[in-house]
C-alpha cells in the first residue's frame, strides 16, 4: 500500500512540475488524471475472431462532450492505442485534453502486413461509425463535435479521415504525418535507415511478423525489423498496401490524402519537426500547400530543430509547450468548447 501511495504522489508531483507551463494547472487537470488513471475499454469491431478495441478517457459531465479521436503511429506496422498511458509525456497530454473539456477516444486498428491498407482504412471508418452511433449512449459524447488527432502513421490516417469519413470531422491535427505514400521517401531505399541501422534481410523481416491479424505491437517490438526492411529497400507501399507503386500507382489514389483534397476538407493544424529523419518535413509543407490551394484553413507549426516524435521526449520545453497550447486552442475553437470552467 505504501508503494502505491508513493507512486500516486510521484505522479502528482510530475504533473505539478510539467503541466503548469503547458497549460494552466487546475484541480480538474490533476483530478482528470489521478482520479481517472485508466480508460474504459470497448470492443468497437470484431472480424474473423479479431477484436479491435478503443480506450475512452473522460471526466464525466452532464453535458455531451466533444471528442478527440486519437490514432496511434507505428508505420501501420506497430503501435497500440495504449501508448497514451505508457509515458509521463503522453499521460500529460491526455490530462491537457481532459482539462480542456474533451473526451479522448484512442483506437486500435489491424496492423500491416498481416492486414493490408484498404482493410486498415475500413477499421478507421468503422471506429468512426461506432463512435458516432454508440458514443452518445455509452459515454455521453456529441457525435457532431469530433476532431481527429494522430501521430506519424496516425497522422497519415488523420489526413485520410479528412475525406474518407462521413460526415467529415470538425478538425484535424496531424503530428508529423504525411499525405503522400508513394513518393520517393517511401518507394525508394532510404539512405538514413541504410546508413544508421544494420541491413535487414527479407528472411529476418518476414520472421518478425505473422499471418493472423493483430492490433497491438507496442514499441519496442521485433516487428521493427519488418519496418526497417521496408524502408531500407523502398518497399513500404508494396508491403503495406499490397500494390506496386510503379506499375499500379492508380490503385493508391483512394489512399492518398494529397490527391483527395477539396474545398470541403476540414480545418487542419499540422505539427512537424524540420529535422525529422523518419517522415520528411516537406510532406507536411506539401499537404499544407495543397489545402491552401483549395481554400481550406490550415496552419503548419514548424518545430525548428526537432525530429520525429518531438512531443514524446521534450514535453516540458518551451517550443513544445507553446505548440501544445496552440493545439488545445485550435481544438476548443473548432469543437465549440467554452473557455469557462
Amino acid at each position: 500500500m505504501k508503494v502505491l501511495q508513493f507512486g500516486l504522489i510521484f505522479v502528482v508531483l510530475l504533473f505539478l512540475l510539467v503541466l503548469p507551463a503547458i497549460h494552466p494547472l487546475t484541480p480538474a487537470t490533476v483530478e482528470a488524471f489521478v482520479d481517472n488513471p485508466a480508460p474504459k475499454t470497448y470492443v468497437y469491431k470484431e472480424i474473423e475472431g479479431c477484436k479491435i478495441h478503443a480506450d475512452v478517457f473522460q471526466v464525466p459531465t452532464s453535458d455531451p462532450q466533444p471528442v478527440i479521436l486519437y490514432i496511434h503511429g507505428g508505420a501501420l506496422i506497430m503501435g497500440s492505442r495504449t501508448e497514451l498511458t505508457k509515458s509521463t509525456e503522453m499521460q500529460a497530454q491526455v490530462g491537457l485534453f481532459l482539462d480542456a473539456g474533451l473526451t479522448v477516444v484512442s483506437i486500435d486498428y489491424r496492423l500491416a502486413p498481416e492486414t493490408r491498407l484498404p482493410q486498415i482504412i475500413e477499421d478507421l471508418q468503422d471506429a468512426y461509425r461506432w463512435l458516432r452511433s454508440k458514443g452518445p449512449s455509452e459515454f455521453n459524447i456529441d457525435p457532431d463535435r469530433i476532431a481527429v488527432l494522430g501521430k506519424s502513421a496516425g497522422g497519415y490516417l488523420t489526413l485520410m479521415s479528412g475525406f474518407c469519413l462521413e460526415p467529415r470531422p470538425k478538425a484535424l491535427v496531424p503530428f508529423y504525418g504525411y499525405g503522400d505514400i508513394i513518393g520517393d521517401w517511401y518507394s525508394k531505399p532510404d539512405p538514413f535507415y541504410r546508413e544508421t541501422e544494420p541491413l535487414v534481410s527479407r528472411e529476418e523481416a518476414l520472421s518478425s511478423v505473422g499471418k493472423d491479424p493483430i492490433t497491438e505491437a507496442y514499441w519496442p517490438t521485433v516487428r521493427s525489423q519488418f519496418y526497417l526492411y521496408t524502408r531500407q529497400n523502398g518497399l513500404w507501399p508494396r508491403e503495406v498496401a499490397g500494390f506496386d507503386p510503379i506499375t499500379e500507382s492508380g490503385k493508391f489514389a483512394p489512399y492518398s490524402p494529397e490527391d483527395n483534397v477539396t474545398a470541403d476538407y476540414p480545418p487542419t493544424l499540422f505539427l512537424h519537426g524540420d529535422e525529422d529523419t523518419d517522415v520528411p518535413y516537406e510532406l507536411s509543407v506539401s499537404m499544407s500547400k495543397k489545402l491552401s490551394e483549395h481554400g481550406v484553413w490550415n496552419r503548419l507549426i514548424t518545430m525548428k530543430g526537432r525530429g520525429h516524435g518531438f512531443d514524446h521526449g521534450a514535453a516540458s520545453e518551451p517550443d513544445v509547450k507553446a505548440a501544445m497550447e496552440e493545439v488545445i486552442e485550435f481544438l476548443r475553437a473548432h469543437l465549440a468548447v467554452s473557455n469557462e470552467k
